[in-house]
């Protein structure tokens, strides 16, 4: 009698992970080529696509990938009317980055970088310096945001050009860490409500014959997060910032350029074992490893020093049909963090970088018990996560 033959299909190739469009159509383009276009030195049009303004406004909704926006046009009627503007009126996006997920994607926006250069290469990472996990969107433990991040941001470089330029938020984040070392330059303009937002930044794109303006909101992505991207209160969410974007768009001063964006797309993860791996309830994930860094969807993984070889053969075995699973050199080698890793970043990256294909999720329930009650989750590769829109509104 013939015996059984098993199907063992192989782990995912390292090298069919969409890299970002580094280079040609990323966040970390996009700033160069507006500020490259109002002649400010050191800077170059990277998205061809686009064409040069006098002023250009930047309006980051965090959260709103490019999938989600086309699958909810009667909720966003004035930004789904602007899709055929995307990527300078190709109709297309752009990506966001890897990983895909707030801190990363603001640091890329704000410094024209990628992010083996701006040196955020994940929600949590690293410090080689302490051997601690910094969480790079609140900036815990403390470590010195010019030492982490030490190149200048484009706001910067523009105010110094000349350039009108002003960042107009929410109160909060005008002291942080992350706003220090990836939107500063200019002037911050803190105002609560979003249309207070609209309205101040239509006012100080007027306020330079050449003006780069960057506004920001925050609550779609908020509510993705706790209720998933499919939900009433994200729905809710859209409907308004859709009217937002409408509002600076009906009173944009002259040689204006309005591009809406956003850092990230997000997905919903059933709340099952099937779809959300447990990393502190499987012994075989957690055999040899140091520290777990990053969010469920892009980890980093830092071995115990000698059980790297080890660790990276387990995870693909565990997870390699669901995961894109790469050592530190592999991941940098197939482009993920970018063309080049600056050697200050080389050891904040994992020495295992697992990246999800599927709807599912890493989380850690004792260690991460918010981030792991998550409904919406971001941070990989994956279309829905990467790309996202650029929408155009030219005066």
């Amino acid at each position: 009698m013939a015996l059984p033959t098993w199907d063992h299909p192989e782990p995912l190739a390292v090298d069919t992970a969409p890299v970002p469009e580094y280079g040609t159509g990323s966040l970390a383009d996009l700033l160069p080529t507006l500020a490259a276009g109002m002649a400010v030195p050191g800077m170059t049009a990277a998205i061809p696509e686009l064409t040069e303004a006098d002023r250009n406004c930047v309006f980051l909704i965090d959260g709103l990938g490019w999938e989600q926006l086309k699958a909810h046009p009667d909720e966003a009627p004035f930004m789904t009317s602007l899709l055929a503007s995307s990527r300078g009126g190709t109709g297309r996006p752009i990506t966001a980055g890897y990983p895909a997920t707030t801190a990363t994607s603001l640091a890329s926006v704000g410094t024209g970088l990628p992010p083996g250069a701006h040196g955020l290469p994940g929600y949590t990472a690293r410090n080689p310096a302490t051997g601690e996990l910094m969480n790079q969107l609140r900036w815990n433990p403390w470590t010195s945001p010019r030492v982490w991040q030490p190149y200048p941001t484009v706001f910067e470089l523009a105010d110094a050009a000349g350039v009108h330029t002003a960042q107009v938020s929410s109160p909060a984040f005008q002291n942080t860490p992350l706003t220090k070392i990836a939107l500063s330059g200019g002037t911050f303009h803190g105002r609560l409500s979003g249309e207070e937002r609209m309205d101040l930044a239509a006012e100080q794109l007027a306020a330079g014959d050449r003006s780069l303006v960057y506004t920001y909101y925050a609550e779609v992505d908020g509510k993705g997060h706790r209720f998933g991207v499919d939900s009433d209160p994200w729905r809710g969410q859209l409907m308004y910032v859709d009217r937002l974007v409408q509002r600076l768009a009906e009173q944009l001063p002259p040689r204006t350029a309005l591009y809406v964006t956003a850092d990230h797309g997000m997905i919903d993860v059933p709340f099952d074992e099937q779809h959300r791996i447990d990393f502190d309830e499987d012994w075989e994930l957690r055999a040899g490893v140091a520290l777990l860094g990053g969010e469920g969807r892009a980890r980093h993984v830092y071995a115990v020093p000698g059980a790297e070889a080890d660790v990276l053969t387990c995870w693909r075995e565990v997870l390699g049909e669901q995961f894109w699973v790469a050592s530190r050199d592999e991941a940098i080698a197939a482009g993920w963090f970018g063309p080049q890793v600056d050697e200050r970043v080389y050891a904040r990256i994992g020495d295992v970088v697992a990246a999800a294909r599927d709807d599912v999720l890493i989380i850690a329930s004792e260690r991460e018990p918010k981030e792991s009650a998550m409904v919406g989750n971001h941070g990989s590769m994956t279309p829905v996560e990467q790309l996202v829109p650029l929408l155009q509104v030219r005066s």
